[in-house]
């Protein structure tokens, strides 16, 4: 699998353009933004978009979902249904932020925690990992020992819990019981900000380290 991180909106999220090398099938994780950008990004390295996956179901995260997936006529997959109820309201989400108009959205795939994405010959595995949301998922491919994290876990910081239906506590746990078990060797993606690695987080995050 190879991958590229391309910041959108103005909250910087980082949209991941991933790809099977074999067969040049690609996916997004988290197109929150800037449509028009992503899919000339995928263009540009002759990639052919299959799906798009979300890890949550906050605005910054899923706002260009709905117009990629109707333009290329692809299916959404994530996150956790627990998060239906911000998808529902996501033009509510989208004049109070001051975002331009986003459709609510529902997925044509739910995904459950233990559940496998499949994009040419990359699988990618789903965890459930709620907390930020309660139905934030994220997608681990084991053999690049790659993760894509969203609002989970960031380099030196954790996600926030003030939003609806947010638990600082069990975020704590979904990190130090779903993410670091994965391996120290494990680089991940966040959904904002520069990559890290789990064993990296393990030893010096003063929210979820050893130390914390």
């Amino acid at each position: 699998m190879k991958y590229f991180v391309i910041p959108v909106t103005p909250f910087q999220q980082n949209c991941s353009l991933i790809w099977c090398e074999a067969t040049g099938e690609a996916a997004l994780i988290d197109p929150g933004g800037e449509a028009d950008r992503l899919l000339a990004a995928a263009e540009g390295k002759g990639l052919r978009l299959t799906k798009l996956l979300l890890t949550h179901g906050h605005l910054d995260h899923v706002g260009a979902a709905a117009e990629i997936a109707a333009r290329l006529n692809i299916p959404i997959e994530g996150p956790q249904r627990e998060d239906a109820f911000m998808l529902e309201t996501l033009s509510q989400q989208s004049e109070m932020f001051g975002f331009p108009h986003a459709d609510s959205l529902m997925p044509d795939r739910w995904l459950e925690d233990g559940n496998q994405v499949r994009l040419g010959r990359v699988t990618l595995d789903v965890l459930h990992c709620p907390g930020h949301t309660p139905g934030h998922i994220v997608f681990f491919d084991a053999d690049s020992r790659m993760a894509f994290v969203g609002d989970v876990l960031f380099k030196g910081s954790v996600g926030r819990t003030d939003f609806p239906r947010g638990d600082h506590e069990m975020l704590i746990r979904s990190i130090r019981e779903r993410l670091f078990p994965l391996g120290d060797d494990v680089s991940f993606i966040p959904g904002h900000g520069p990559a890290s690695t789990f064993g990296h987080e393990r030893r010096t995050n003063p929210y979820a380290g050893d130390e914390a």
